[in-house]
């Protein structure tokens, strides 16, 4: 997969390398994700933002720490060729003062927690979501944990009984 990313109003940081690992390691625990053809945007902006589009898109006039668009069906993406064109599969916003403020809390690293979170909007781009069902819930964050264990990343749902 090819990732374009954008960031505005992130601190310093080695994040395109960091987003580059995580998309890997997603692509490891999901197949799906691993088509060459597929490219997807991630924005790592500010809160401002994030409020902006999830009120623009979604209707919900707050900010969140990760947005995610999809742009094609899960049996499209299912049933993508390995040769053609590039194939857009959708787009990925984190808000920085979410995400970081989420990191504290929870005692992890800005770092890693972005980590999770691309790799959480990446899977949600591949059609899985933890909406409807507890057991939909259960397997969306088991390939979370996968990926992110293959990245170095404990388990971040771990505190939970």
């Amino acid at each position: 997969m090819q990732l374009d990313i954008d960031i505005d109003g992130w601190p310093d940081g080695d994040w395109i390398a960091l987003a580059e690992r995580a998309e890997k390691a997603a692509a490891q625990v999901e197949p799906a994700l691993a088509n060459q053809r597929l490219t997807t945007s991630l924005l790592l902006t500010t809160d401002e933002q994030v409020h902006d589009l999830n009120r623009e898109w979604r209707g919900k006039d707050k900010p969140t720490n990760v947005l995610s668009f999809p742009m094609l069906e899960r049996d499209e993406l299912l049933a993508l060729a390995a040769d053609g064109p590039p194939e857009m599969l959708g787009d990925i916003a984190l808000a920085h003062e979410t995400c970081a403020s989420e990191a504290a809390e929870k005692g992890v690293s800005l770092k890693q927690h972005t980590a999770h979170l691309i790799v959480h909007g990446l899977l949600h781009l591949a059609g899985h979501d933890h909406v409807d069902s507890d057991a939909q819930a259960e397997a969306m964050e088991a390939l979370e944990i996968a990926a992110l264990a293959k990245m170095g990343i404990a388990d971040p749902y771990g505190d939970r009984n």
